[in-house]
């Protein structure tokens, strides 16, 4: 299966409309906007319209990350625009690129950073201890660029679970996140890797999920009994003799839904001891989140977040 990196806009007008504006035209609130109306360079569009700025200057806010293209941060000089493209200058220092090996930056704007989250590694802290998170890199980084940088947790990932994670740069975009997320998140895409192959190529699973108190297990129930109704579809990629590879789409976000659903059609995900799994081929529980697809809070319109499928989970099947 061939995968690539990207985001892509699409214009679309939501439903419902947030207080909070995109920075306007113009010099305001330490922005400029800059409307491409020809086919040119970075550089060479930003010597045209920053009013004599040298080449050094470009290229020093270039490196301090305060160009952005079509809202996305940018420090290639020589990028190529076309006719429509938003170029944004701003007066702020942007953070500094992240080497981590268990975060990697795939989007950044002024009021979001999306991450994708390697396995074995929390999204937050729990109560207990102060181990390594997503969250806690994610802050020491943006803190060496400024001390009063701060980001907020939008959603979760669990630990065993790798891929596309959301988090805000202020309290105002996360609450309007969180807020928004049931009606304004369009796609929520996973791959699992299960043991065995599924009764059917492609179904939708429904039930009702409860959670044991004591030992925080999630149960499923094919006919209501009054926990949370939870919808799950999924299709057959890939699969062998011992194995499938399967694409995933969330209708509802519950706690483990896509874990206990695969368990109740006798599909465990593999490395998934908690949810019946028995073997564990790549040493982790074999669940990616793949893709994610929302209305950006500021500009309303459609961004979507892609990451490959691990290679790992397809060596299993060459």
């Amino acid at each position: 299966m061939k995968v690539k990196t990207r985001m892509k806009n699409f214009i679309k007008k939501p439903t419902n409309k947030s207080n909070l504006k995109s920075p306007p035209a113009g010099d305001l609130g330490g922005f400029t906007r800059l409307k491409v109306s020809e086919s040119m360079e970075l550089m060479d569009f930003l010597l045209a319209k920053m009013g004599g700025m040298k080449r050094n200057s470009i290229k020093s806010l270039l490196s301090h990350r305060q160009i952005l293209v079509n809202d996305q941060i940018t420090t290639q000089y020589n990028l190529p625009l076309k006719t429509g493209d938003l170029v944004i200058v701003s007066s702020v220092r942007g953070n500094t690129e992240l080497f981590h090996p268990k975060v990697r930056i795939i989007f950044e704007d002024p009021y979001l950073i999306v991450i994708e989250k390697q396995e074995n590694i929390l999204t937050v802290k729990t109560d207990h201890g102060n181990e390594l998170t997503a969250f806690s890199i994610l802050k020491k980084h943006v803190q060496k660029s400024a001390k009063n940088n701060r980001i907020y947790t939008v959603h979760r990932l669990d630990r065993e679970t790798s891929g596309v994670l959301v988090f805000a740069k202020s309290q105002e975009i996360q609450q309007i996140l969180q807020e928004k997320w049931h009606t304004d998140v369009k796609k929520r895409i996973y791959v699992a890797v299960v043991e065995g192959k599924p009764p059917k190529e492609s179904d939708k699973i429904v039930s009702w999920l409860t959670e044991n108190e004591k030992s925080l297990k999630i149960h499923s129930s094919s006919v209501d009994n009054g926990g949370q109704q939870a919808v799950t579809r999924y299709r057959v990629i890939k699969s062998n003799c011992d194995y499938s590879l399967l694409e995933i789409e969330l209708e509802t976000g519950r706690k483990n839904q896509i874990r206990v659903h695969l368990q109740s059609i006798g599909c465990p995900i593999a490395g998934d001891k908690k949810y019946g799994a028995k073997t564990s081929p790549i040493a982790r529980v074999a669940l990616h989140a793949r893709i994610l697809e929302f209305y950006h809070p500021v500009t309303k319109k459609i961004v979507r977040f892609e990451t490959p499928v691990p290679r790992k989970f397809l060596h299993l099947f060459h």
